[in-house]
């Protein structure tokens, strides 16, 4: 347990059952071990003989068959380890999106609104004339029936194009995400741990589109020397590495991501502790860990002013408060004309949102 202090276990304030206040132990541990199941049940075990967590009447042995029957864990048939499932990784980030934006109920279909009418699937109060090129399904057969009856009288029915009536349904818009997140060394470096908090705030923003905005399509990239593609499961064990921070390979990966997406409305979030420090020249790297190097500065300013010619928003998230990283950010967000969110350490739901498409500041809670 080499860098993690644990102090007295607190239950929830709603109580819960023996098994629901375990689990969320279990979940938060499974953080810090990077999905590994036997370390985080042997620090439960550590600390159930610190702080008394189980009674005799419901045990740590109790708890971990009920892990296996309900769903959360499973066992390996090759070497009988035993494996987090999907369920484990699904209420992970569910946990994850309270903690960090609050409880938000889920959308009607999951899809962003827009000021304008067309082929949709929420119907308003607008209706008109049928004309050439409608389709079937928007024709309001009540209105169009009745109209009918009006025009011919129902001794004589017949139904034609004049009597046809269209329903006006909203259009919803779908949006194309890339969700970057920073893996380099210096996430953890100086006694911060800014991998778990932003580790917390990818889970929320991946669960928040797949429930709220299920028709949308999500990416998720990790950037270190280089970068590379993950699925949604592999965000809550993600590992920093013995990496720089190369934000324009972020980026560059990013924008590739988008290109292949037909969505009109597209965005990156970027999740960092603000510094870039790499890029990558032929076999090797230019690295510099020191200060704000401005030959990476500059080109990662590139790739911004890039994404805003190709009307692609980048909201970056940035787990740090060195006011000379946020200056970084703030550069770097006036190019692309995006938005960024400041967040401590300690207090992931509370965010100082700078707007610069406004041009106002407020917080976010």
């Amino acid at each position: 347990m080499r860098g993690h202090l644990f102090s007295k276990f607190i239950p929830r304030p709603d109580g819960g059952d023996d098994f629901q206040r375990l689990l969320d132990l279990f979940l938060q541990l499974m953080q810090y071990t990077n999905g590994d199941v036997a370390e985080a049940l042997d620090w439960m075990n550590q600390l159930d003989n610190q702080h008394k967590l189980t009674t005799d009447a419901y045990g740590m042995g109790n708890f971990i068959q009920d892990l296996k029957d309900k769903g959360y864990m499973q066992e390996n048939p090759a070497d009988g380890s035993l494996e987090p499932t999907s369920k484990t990784n699904q209420t992970i980030r569910k946990q994850s999106l309270e903690e960090v934006f609050g409880k938000i109920k889920k959308g009607n279909k999951g899809n962003h609104r827009s000021n304008k009418t067309g082929q949709g699937d929420e119907s308003n109060s607008d209706s008109r004339k049928f004309s050439f090129g409608d389709s079937i399904d928007q024709i309001n057969i009540t209105a169009s029936l009745h109209n009918a009856q009006v025009n011919h009288g129902i001794e004589n029915f017949r139904l034609t194009e004049e009597d046809l009536e269209i329903q006006e349904k909203d259009f919803k818009a779908q949006t194309s995400t890339v969700l970057m997140i920073d893996i380099s060394h210096s996430m953890i470096l100086y006694g911060e741990d800014r991998i778990t908090p932003a580790k917390k705030v990818a889970m929320a923003l991946a669960e928040l589109i797949k429930t709220r905005y299920p028709k949308d399509t999500l990416d998720i990239l990790v950037f270190g020397n280089d970068a590379w593609p993950i699925e949604v499961k592999d965000l809550p064990y993600l590992q920093v590495g013995p990496y720089h921070t190369n934000t324009y390979a972020g980026l560059e990966l990013a924008l590739e991501m988008l290109r292949k997406r037909k969505n009109a409305n597209k965005q990156i979030f970027m999740i960092t502790d603000g510094k870039p420090t790499c890029l990558k020249e032929g076999n090797g790297y230019y690295q510099n860990s020191f200060g704000l190097d401005r030959k990476v500065i500059n080109k990662t300013l590139t790739m911004a002013a890039q994404a805003r010619r190709l009307n692609i928003p980048i909201t970056t998230f940035m787990i740090a408060s060195d006011p000379y990283l946020q200056q970084f950010v703030q550069e770097f967000t006036r190019i692309n004309n995006g938005k960024a969110y400041y967040s401590s350490l300690k207090g992931l739901g509370e965010f100082i949102f700078e707007d610069f498409e406004k041009n106002r500041r407020k917080n976010v809670r």
